[in-house]
């Protein structure tokens, strides 16, 4: 097997995931930022329980976040393992599954943001 002339490294021993644009680490890497939308230091997020569309299974929504796919992934992820469930982050969107209203209320407004339902 040959090596393309396009390949780049994705992992180093040394310092972890390494992004596929510029070959920097992802903790350090400048490129990544530009993706997405800038991130406000107070954000305004909007909680909601849905059940349509989803065979009567019961997902907390939380609405109105910057659309930038770093920031969503970080969140959903934190998110998940706060309320011991699954979910999911979408373009402007993070969906958990379960009834977690409380949980996520409190978990935003300990960061600092406004939270709206």
């Amino acid at each position: 097997m040959s090596a393309s002339r396009d390949s780049r490294p994705v992992y180093s021993t040394e310092s972890g995931r390494l992004c596929s644009k510029c070959g920097q680490p992802l903790d350090g890497c400048a490129c990544g930022a530009s993706d997405g939308e800038w991130v406000p230091e107070s954000i305004t997020a909007r909680l909601a329980i849905e059940k349509a569309g989803r065979r009567g299974k019961t997902v907390t929504v939380i609405y109105g976040l910057p659309r930038n796919p770093a920031f969503l992934k970080r969140l959903a992820q934190e998110l998940k393992k706060a309320c011991g469930g699954g979910g999911t982050a979408y373009d402007d969107r993070v969906e958990i599954q379960g009834d977690h209203l409380v949980t996520l209320r409190s978990r935003l407004q300990s960061k600092g943001w406004t939270v709206k339902g």
